[in-house]
């Protein structure tokens, strides 16, 4: 009978034949699993939009120009204040893999930390509480 073991080839401890991660280091094991890092922020994003979005900022940020000289053409009216307001809540409440997949143009982002952060809530209560 073969063995149902293997070495992890990052920290060499015995981990099961199939593992696609190291349950010891973390690393993972298969090629096509690679950290992919977001190269937008949803924290910049959210506070240009705020600060910014009557202008267009956080959609020129985000790669969406067209849109943003939009906002630039009508910011006279103020409604881009009022749909950057909102959306600048959507960024922050949107998961981290959902953000990268619409603005870094990743189609599968791989993050390095599996729990889903809520540093994002936290702070629309305490923006929304002032």
């Amino acid at each position: 009978m073969e063995s149902q073991n293997k070495k992890c080839q990052f920290c060499g401890e015995e981990i099961m034949a199939e593992a696609k991660k190291c349950k010891h280091c973390g690393e993972w094991l298969e090629e096509g699993h690679q950290l992919v890092k977001n190269s937008k922020s949803k924290v910049v994003a959210f506070l240009l939009a705020w600060i910014l979005g009557g202008l267009g900022a956080h959609k020129f940020y985000l790669g969406k120009s067209g849109q943003g000289i939009l906002y630039l053409i009508f910011c006279w009216t103020f409604i881009p204040s009022f749909i950057a307001f909102f959306e600048g809540i959507i960024y922050l409440t949107k998961s981290d893999a959902d953000f990268a997949k619409l603005y870094s143009g990743v189609s599968e982002p791989k993050l390095d930390n599996e729990k889903p952060k809520k540093k994002s809530y936290k702070l629309v209560i305490i923006l929304l509480g002032v």
